[in-house]
């Protein structure tokens, strides 16, 4: 594989294509970045080719990173975010607008797309700006000024949209626009101070607790709003991202049954990591006897920064609840919620800690985890990857038209191995933030090449 358009040839792999539904034995070739040929096999040429081995599918998509840069590049630049991009097999991003300054206004976006041309990536960098001046819930920013300039939608992520009467009127001129308004499901009423999952782990640790509730009523104030804007405003839509309690998600279970435009997304820790991981446990929720002190689950020290987030880890259940949301298509999109720091702001006390984790590069080897013990079909877990996320960006993707296996198409593909583990270490992972509660792990899938816009994101060192 050499220069801007690369020549591959993968044969004998397992390909995925949820574009059309389809997987099974295949053969590709690029050919100077173009996706030349796609060859299904059958029979007997198929013979000995099963899912557990190479595998083929498009390029990942991320609703939900962010890149720190301006402002905080100590913790990640766009250059280095793009790189983490490719290793993971993500080949799109959409960056969150909680930088510094904020995202609010065309020049802010101008220069997040300065630094992603100056990185030489080719993973496609899409932006949200802000819905309200500075995120401080207050006014609406430019709303129509940043659509003009080609932001995918609008969020205040990293906090809520304050109050209803700026949600309702951010959810009119966004839908009239054309976009999402992506909220973060918080009510900060019952989060002061909170640390961790309110439950049994947090009070045997003494952590001051964050109730599914806080969640739960500012879900329901959310599509409480957008029923009564999406009278008026036909085209209004709401994405609720990194939903993480069995009540949210049925919440937005039922408001898509009665036909309400909402979407939303969950990321790989809620999906795999509980609250039992800050006691020291290191295991999957499906393992999970629901008390880490009884069954000796604890290997690690307690009380590890790197698994302060929000919201925060919750329940083996509600981890459980969260899996079976992406299984029935309740949650549309896995999205990773990248989110870097330097070491300065994680190696704190608990409480102290920033909150996040840099886990775009560990996403695919988490959900690989689950496809392996039987919990989540593989086709599912790529489409959660790949036209999930494509869906929700309803075109303003300069390659979600083409999300598939398409022959004749620039090449936007990503091969990973999943015979083949691999050890999570700071020093193998592209992000500068190191802050990964994985670290010392091993994960299935590697990643080989990943292929954006018809140029290599990625390559392993041995590929």
């Amino acid at each position: 594989m050499t220069g801007e358009g690369p020549d591959l040839e993968i044969s004998r792999a397992w390909l995925v294509d949820p574009a059309t539904g389809r997987e099974g034995a295949g053969d590709i070739v690029v050919r100077d970045g173009i996706l030349a040929a796609v060859t299904w096999l059958s029979g007997a040429d198929a013979d000995g080719i099963e899912s557990d081995g190479v595998i083929v599918a498009p390029g990942f998509i991320d609703l939900h990173v962010h890149l720190r840069e301006p402002g905080n590049e100590d913790a990640e630049e766009v250059a280095s975010g793009l790189a983490a991009a490719g290793h993971g097999g993500f080949t799109t991003v959409c960056a969150m607008p909680n930088t510094d300054p904020t995202l609010d206004e065309p020049g802010v976006l101008a220069r997040v797309r300065e630094a992603a041309a100056a990185s030489g990536s080719p993973v496609e960098l899409l932006a949200y700006g802000a819905v309200t001046v500075g995120r401080a819930g207050e006014q609406l920013a430019a709303l129509g000024e940043l659509a003009d300039a080609g932001v995918v939608g609008y969020s205040d992520d990293g906090s809520p949209v304050r109050t209803a009467p700026i949600l309702r009127a951010a959810l009119a001129y966004a839908g009239a626009l054309g976009l999402p308004i992506v909220d973060h499901a918080e009510e900060t009423g019952l989060t002061a101070g909170a640390e961790a999952n309110d439950g049994y782990v947090a009070t045997v640790l003494g952590l001051r607790g964050w109730p599914a509730a806080a969640e739960e009523m500012a879900v329901a104030r959310d599509l409480a709003v957008l029923a009564d804007v999406v009278r008026d405003v036909p085209g209004a839509r709401l994405h609720l991202t990194h939903l993480s309690t069995a009540g949210a998600l049925d919440l937005v279970r039922r408001a898509k049954a009665a036909g309400l435009p909402v979407s939303c997304d969950v990321t790989p820790h809620h999906l795999f990591l509980t609250d039992e991981w800050l006691a020291g446990a290191r295991r999957w929720p499906w393992d999970s006897s629901g008390d880490p002190w009884a069954d000796g689950a604890r290997v690690a020290p307690p009380f590890d920064p790197s698994l302060r987030v929000n919201p925060p880890l919750r329940s083996p259940a509600d981890a459980a609840a969260v899996l079976a949301a992406l299984a029935d298509g309740t949650a549309d999109a896995v999205a990773t919620d990248h989110a870097p720091h330097a070491e300065v702001d994680k190696a704190v006390e608990f409480g102290l800690a920033a909150t996040g984790i840099s886990g775009i590069e560990t996403a695919l080897g988490l959900l690989l985890s689950a496809v392996d013990a039987g919990f989540l079909p593989l086709a599912r877990a790529m489409e959660a990857l790949t036209t999930g996320p494509a869906a929700l960006l309803g075109g303003l993707s300069r390659r979600n038209g083409s999300v598939g296996l398409i022959e004749g198409t620039q090449a936007d593909i990503v091969v990973f191995d999943r015979s083949q583990a691999w050890t999570v270490t700071a020093d193998g992972l592209a992000s500068r933030g190191k802050n990964s509660p994985l670290v010392g792990m091993s994960l299935p899938g590697r990643v080989l090449v990943t292929v954006a816009g018809g140029r290599i994101a990625y390559e392993a060192a041995d590929a």
